[in-house]
C-alpha cells in the first residue's frame, strides 16, 4: 500500500536503498518516540480516571475500615475494558508483547498489523492506569515496532530492511520511555534482532538518537531514578556481589517459570477469554488491598527502596507479591510490560540483601539502597537473558558511572546462573510453549528438522594438495567460487583455501611454480557431515562468520562430498518457514 505522490517522488529523485533505510529509520524514530509520549499521556489519563474519580466514588460508597475494600474493584474494571480491545481488535497486544515481536522478525519478515499499535497503546493505558502490575516498555516496543513494519510495507521494502525497522521502532520505544538511548540500541540489536552487523546497526542507532532527543525534549532530560551518593566501600563487597547476582539468578528463573504458569492456567480456564484480564484485576485487586505496592509499575516503591526507607520484612513480602501479582496481571490477557516489575523485585530483593549484608560486615558494605540499585539490573538481566542491555539501562537511567563495575560483576553471574537453570528468557519461553524456539532471529525448530544433505552444492571447486598455485589463480579467474576445498588423493578433507590466503602471493609471480595447495591450505577448517542438521551448520555460520562450510561424509575418512553455502542455507530457511505457516 505504498502512497501515489511519494512513490513518484521517490521514482524522480532515485535515492540509494541505504539512503532510503536512513531516512525511514530517522521517521520511525521521530514517530515512536511521539507514540511513547502520547502514550504516557494517555497513561496518566487513565490512572486519574480510575484512581481518583472512581476512587473518590468508592469511597463515598463503601466504609473505609483502614483497609480499601472497593481496590480489586478498580483493576477489575480495567480488565473488563482491555479483555474486548485485545481479544476482538488484536490478539498481539495480550501479554508484555515483546515475544509477538521476536516472532514478526524470526517467522513472518517482520510483519507487524498497524492496528497492533493502536490496541496495545489503549489496552497498556488502561491496564497500568488502572492498577495493572506491568510496565510501560513492552506497549512502547510493540507500538514503535509496529510503526516500523508499518511503514516498511508502504514503502514495499524487502523482508531484511522491514526486519530494520522494526529493529528501529523497537530501540527507539526503550529509548523514548526509559531516557536510554544506548540500552534501546542494545535492547533491540541483542533481543529483538539477534543482529550486530554494521548495515543493521547504523539505522537503529539513528532512530534510537533522533527518539531520545525528541522524548527529551517533550517530557524532559532527567534520569529516571534519583540515587543516594554511591562509592564502592571495599573490594570485599565485589564477592557479596557475585552472590547476590547468583540469588537474582535464581529469583529470576522462578518469576518466568511463574508467569509461564499462570499463562498456562488461565489458558486453561474455561471461561470466556474477553473476561480472564477483568478476573486477574480482581485477585490483583485483594493482594493490592494489603499490599498496594504492587499496583502499576511499581515506580514509587523502588525510589523509597533506592532511598533506604522500607524495612526488611517488607521488601521480602513483596518481593513474592509483585510476582503474583504481574504473574496475575498478563498470565490472565492484560497488557503490559516486564522491564518494570522486573525492576521492582530486583529493587526489593537487592535491597532486602543490602540490609542483610550491611548489619553483618557495616565496614566493608555500602547501604542498602546501592544494592538495591544493582539489584535492578541483576533482576532484567536473569529474566530476560540479556546482560549487556541489563548494566546500559540501570546505568543510563541513573546517570552514575560510579556504579558501573557492581553492575558488570552481578548482571554476569545473575544471567549465567538463569540460563544455567532454565535455557530460556522470559520472552522466548512464551514462543517455546508454542513451539517455537528462537534464536539469533530464527526459528531453529526449522532448521532442526532438515538435515545438511538436503541442500548442500555437490559441483563445487575441488582442489588436490600438489596443485600449483599458477593452476590455483587460473581457477580463480574462470570460476566464480572464492573458496576452495582442498582434498587428498582419497577426496578426504584437508582444508579449505580462500582467496583472501591468494592475495598476499598475486604480486609474487615467480613463485607460480614453488608454492602448491598444500603449503595455503587452512588446516583447522570447519566441516558438518552431511547428517547434521541445519541448526549446528546455522551456529557454525554465525560464530565463525564463514560464507561456505565443506560437507564430508565421517563415516568413509572424512570424505568431501559438497558444500554448504550460507545464501543458500537462508534461502531455504525462508521457503521451509513459509510452508510451515501455511500448514
Amino acid at each position: 500500500m505504498q502512497l501515489p505522490v511519494i512513490d513518484k517522488i521517490f521514482k524522480k529523485i532515485q535515492p540509494s536503498e541505504t539512503n532510503v533505510l536512513i531516512l525511514m529509520s530517522i521517521i520511525v524514530g521521530l514517530a515512536t518516540s511521539l507514540g511513547a509520549v502520547g502514550f504516557i499521556k494517555l497513561l496518566e489519563f487513565f490512572n486519574g480516571l480510575f484512581f481518583g474519580l472512581s476512587d473518590q466514588v468508592l469511597a463515598a460508597q463503601l466504609p473505609d475500615l483502614g483497609i480499601k475494600w472497593w481496590l480489586p474493584v478498580i483493576p477489575m474494571v480495567g480488565g473488563l475494558l482491555v479483555g474486548p480491545i485485545v481479544y476482538k481488535f488484536a490478539k498481539e497486544a495480550k501479554g508484555h508483547g515483546v515475544p509477538e515481536v521476536m516472532n514478526a522478525v524470526a517467522r513472518l519478515g517482520g510483519i507487524i498489523r498497524p492496528r497492533v499499535a493502536v490496541a496495545k497503546t489503549i489496552a497498556s493505558a488502561i491496564c497500568i492506569g488502572s492498577g495493572g502490575s506491568a510496565g510501560r516498555e513492552g506497549p512502547i516496543v510493540q507500538i514503535g515496532s509496529a510503526i516500523g513494519s508499518t511503514l516498511g510495507q508502504m514503502f514495499r521494502m524487502s523482508g531484511d530492511r522491514v526486519k530494520i525497522l522494526v529493529g528501529c521502532g523497537a530501540a527507539a520505544g526503550i529509548s523514548s520511555i526509559f531516557n536510554a538511548p544506548i540500552a534501546g540500541v542494545i535492547f533491540s540489536l541483542e533481543i529483538i534482532l539477534g543482529d550486530f552487523a554494521i548495515t543493521t546497526f547504523s539505522p537503529v542507532i539513528l532512530s534510537s538518537v533522533v527518539a531520545s532527543v525528541v522524548s527529551r525534549s517533550i517530557l524532559g532530560d532527567h534520569p529516571a531514578f534519583s540515587i543516594p551518593e554511591y562509592s564502592l566501600v571495599s573490594a570485599w563487597e565485589m564477592p557479596l556481589y557475585m552472590i547476590m547476582g547468583l540469588s537474582l539468578g535464581w529469583a529470576g528463573v522462578g518469576f518466568t517459570r511463574i508467569l509461564s504458569l499462570f499463562e498456562d492456567l488461565f489458558d486453561k480456564l474455561k471461561m470466556s477469554p474477553m473476561l480472564k484480564p477483568a478476573l486477574g484485576g480482581l485477585l490483583l485487586g485483594c493482594i493490592a488491598m494489603f499490599y498496594p505496592q504492587v499496583l502499576a509499575d511499581g515506580y514509587e516503591t523502588i525510589k523509597l527502596t533506592l532511598e533506604g526507607q522500607l524495612g526488611l520484612t517488607l521488601l521480602l513480602i513483596l518481593i513474592v507479591m509483585k510476582i503474583a501479582a504481574t504473574s496475575l496481571t498478563l498470565g490472565s490477557g492484560n497488557s503490559g510490560g516486564i522491564f518494570a516489575p522486573a525492576l521492582f523485585m530486583g529493587a526489593v530483593a537487592g535491597g532486602a540483601f543490602g540490609i542483610l549484608v550491611h548489619t553483618i560486615f557495616p565496614d566493608v558494605t555500602a547501604t542498602p539502597g546501592a544494592y538495591a540499585l544493582v539489584g535492578m539490573a541483576g533482576m532484567v538481566a536473569a529474566t530476560t537473558h540479556a546482560p549487556i542491555t541489563a548494566l546500559l539501562i540501570i546505568f543510563e537511567m541513573t546517570s552514575d558511572y560510579r556504579i558501573i563495575l557492581p553492575l558488570m560483576v552481578t548482571v554476569v553471574f545473575s544471567a549465567l546462573f538463569a540460563r544455567k537453570l532454565f535455557p530460556h528468557s522470559i520472552y522466548t519461553v512464551k514462543l517455546i510453549r508454542k513451539g517455537i524456539d528462537i534464536r539469533s532471529g530464527k526459528d531453529v525448530n526449522v532448521l532442526r528438522s532438515h538435515k545438511v544433505a538436503e541442500i548442500m552444492d555437490e559441483t563445487f571447486e575441488k582442489i588436490r594438495l600438489s596443485t600449483s598455485l599458477q593452476e590455483i589463480l587460473l581457477r580463480v579467474e574462470q570460476g566464480s567460487d572464492s573458496y576452495f576445498v582442498v582434498v587428498n588423493k582419497e577426496d578426504s578433507i584437508q582444508g579449505v583455501i580462500s582467496f583472501q590466503d591468494l592475495r598476499s602471493l598475486l604480486s609474487q609471480h615467480s613463485l607460480d611454480n614453488l608454492v602448491i595447495a598444500k603449503d595455503l591450505v587452512q588446516e583447522e577448517t570447519v566441516v558438518v557431515n552431511y547428517d547434521d542438521d541445519l541448526e549446528q551448520a546455522f551456529k557454525l555460520f554465525g560464530i565463525k562468520d564463514l560464507k561456505m562450510i565443506p560437507v564430508i561424509n565421517k563415516y568413509d575418512n572424512d570424505k568431501v562430498i559438497g558444500v554448504l553455502r550460507r545464501e543458500d542455507l537462508i534461502d531455504y530457511y525462508n521457503k521451509q518457514l513459509i510452508d510451515t505457516l501455511r500448514r
